[in-house]
């Protein structure tokens, strides 16, 4: 007996009428909590993380979660249930549930359905994306890097070749439909009139071929899901939700079509030093009260590193300074966004005795065209309240 998967639904947390968005929601929240980076050497959160992103690979893709709400995990998982039932035996070997049951639903009373645009079971189709995610810090974001990412996908059986059938047995051409996977059939309508409709076929489950002997590796299915490590370029610029695609890295095709590709969604971690904000960057930079007073040079952090800045005497808290093309490159284009520099004056909480009376002499000695802002607030005050 297979283990028992959980529902991707209850993986996620959403309920079974989630939109889209609320389902992309939960999987970033779920993916960065549970992601390797942040949890090292936990092998739950490890297991989490794969659940959710393969509740994810399903849940997000339209056709994939139709199939999964119709048939459960044996809709969407050939090698779900491998050995009873679906995924085993000569009848139902390699079939292809969309193709089986989209086929029958809809063109049982002969009003057409899919049969009206029915697929050649042999024709190449291009495999299944697979998602997965990427921690980064600010720097490895803003400047680009190296990943190695882990992936679930489904490759080309290798014992059979692709074929699904055990070595040295045969794929026949399914005598009953000629290989086409659809047979005609006759049936009395609604009004009694006899209709022809068609239907995939009952002896080879719509693939038009037959399994004698199925591969005992992928029960027939021609493919098994493997676990690899990809390596991954992240390109420079790149910031927190965005996603990028690695083609044909995703699940195997099937007749000969392309692989699908490996869908990488980002999650860049807060920096202490850095805020950024589309492709500019924010800094906060302490100075003393007599360095802003007086005017001095301070040390300003970058994304490319240390840079001096002089600020001008009279300088106020919360004064932000500019530097041109400092920011973050434009992701896939030329350029680069600014840094943004703002000023924090920090007043010192503990004094000796000398250094009290040298302030308070300090204090006395300056005049309103020392301080203007205070001036301004003593007038608008009086001009408010009057005169005490």
């Amino acid at each position: 007996m297979p283990q028992q998967k959980k529902d991707y639904y209850e993986v996620l947390g959403v309920d079974r009428n989630a939109t889209a968005d609320q389902i992309k929601s939960e999987y970033r929240k779920k993916a960065k909590k549970y992601h390797p980076d942040l949890n090292p050497g936990d092998k739950q959160a490890e297991e989490m993380f794969k659940e959710v992103n393969e509740a994810y690979e399903v849940l997000s893709d339209k056709e994939k979660r139709a199939r999964y709400d119709q048939f459960g995990h044996a809709g969407v998982d050939p090698s779900y249930g491998a050995g009873s039932g679906f995924g085993s035996g000569a009848g139902f070997a390699g079939m292809d549930l969309d193709d089986l049951f989209g086929s029958m639903f809809g063109s049982a009373f002969g009003f057409g359905g899919r049969s009206a645009r029915r697929q050649n079971p042999n024709a190449p189709r291009k495999g299944s994306d697979v998602h997965a995610g990427v921690t980064l810090s600010f720097m490895e974001a803003a400047k680009g890097c190296k990943k190695t990412i882990v992936v679930n996908a489904m490759e080309s059986c290798e014992k059979c070749s692709g074929s699904g059938a055990a070595p040295g047995s045969e794929v026949r051409t399914c005598p009953d439909c000629g290989g086409t996977g659809y047979i005609t059939v006759q049936q009395q309508g609604i009004f009694g009139a006899t209709m022809q409709t068609t239907k995939p076929c009952p002896h080879c489950a719509g693939k038009g071929r037959i399994i004698d002997k199925p591969c005992p590796d992928c029960g027939g299915q021609g493919k098994v899901r493997r676990r690899r490590k990809l390596e991954i370029t992240i390109p420079a610029g790149i910031d927190d939700d965005q996603s990028l695609s690695i083609r044909g890295k995703g699940d195997a095709g099937t007749n000969g079509g392309p692989n699908g590709d490996v869908i990488v969604v980002v999650s860049v971690k807060p920096d202490e030093l850095f805020e950024r904000r589309r492709y500019d960057v924010f800094v906060t930079v302490p100075v003393k009260y007599s360095e802003a007073a007086l005017g001095c040079e301070i040390t300003v952090p970058t994304v490319d590193g240390k840079r001096k800045f002089t600020i001008p005497a009279g300088t106020q808290s919360g004064a932000t300074f500019r530097l041109r093309g400092q920011g973050i490159q434009y992701l896939g284009g030329k350029g680069r966004g600014d840094q943004y520099v703002e000023v924090a004056i920090e007043v010192p909480q503990k004094l000796t005795r000398e250094q009290r009376q040298r302030l308070s002499e300090f204090d006395s000695s300056l005049s309103d065209r020392n301080l203007e802002n205070h001036k301004r607030f003593n007038d608008l005050m009086k001009k408010t309240f009057g005169k005490e």
